[in-house]
């Protein structure tokens, strides 16, 4: 069995989206429980259709085996910042891919995370030729390190980009950390967002095989 490898950021109070609240502790009541205040797009992210209105899906009504599947690695690293990630980027992996198939940009963007100006304002983003090339392949779902797949201070763009992807139903996951620890160039990946009625997005836990296990195949789009 191949390695897994966490690729999603920690949760922690007081950083962008998320509080934890103390409610009852081992010493006072005899057990620990908390209040957690979370956005829905704090840390590692999933995205629904309806956080853009890009479709009527929502969090809850995604198929737990569209949250899954091959992914191909796709090396970015030392891109410049604000950089457009376009098709030629993808290089072989353009004629390799299948339908149903995953893609994950590694940029190391995580690295700025405690850096927030510059994690939120200067990240490279996913071109419109790329989110056309992703929604004519019949891509499963997409996974960025930076906060959003495209520029969060270019109303226009933002909403463009999502909702070609989206409205393509291609999920988008945002927020992964780690991925310069995956050693292959393709591996099985897993997002699994809380199931929360009605939901725009949610945190979710991502990680990866390292190395796709033999039993694991490519699931075509519904």
């Amino acid at each position: 069995m191949s390695g897994i490898v966490d690729l999603s950021m920690p949760l922690q109070d007081g950083m962008r989206g998320f509080t934890y609240e103390q409610v009852k502790t081992a010493d006072r009541e005899g057990w620990n429980t908390s209040n957690l205040h979370i956005y829905s797009h704090a840390g590692t992210h999933m995205d629904a259709q309806l956080h853009f209105e890009a479709g009527p899906g929502t969090i809850d009504q995604i198929p737990l085996e569209r949250c899954m599947g091959p992914a191909w690695i796709i090396d970015l690293e030392g891109i410049a910042d604000k950089e457009l990630i376009t098709v030629g980027h993808l290089g072989e992996v353009s004629k390799k891919f299948l339908p149903g198939e995953c893609l994950l940009f590694r940029t190391s963007w995580s690295r700025h995370v405690n850096s927030p100006q510059h994690y939120r304002d200067h990240f490279p983003r996913i071109s419109d030729e790329l989110a056309c090339w992703c929604a004519d392949h019949r891509v499963n779902l997409i996974g960025v390190e930076p906060p959003s797949v495209a520029d969060m201070n270019n109303k226009e763009e933002l909403t463009r980009i999502h909702k070609t992807l989206l409205g393509a139903n291609i999920i988008i996951v945002e927020g992964l950390t780690n991925l310069d620890a995956l050693s292959h160039d393709k591996v099985f990946f897993v997002a699994a967002p809380l199931k929360i009625q009605g939901g725009d997005g949610c945190p979710c836990r991502a990680y990866a095989f390292d190395g796709i296990p033999p039993e694991f195949i490519p699931m075509p789009l519904p």
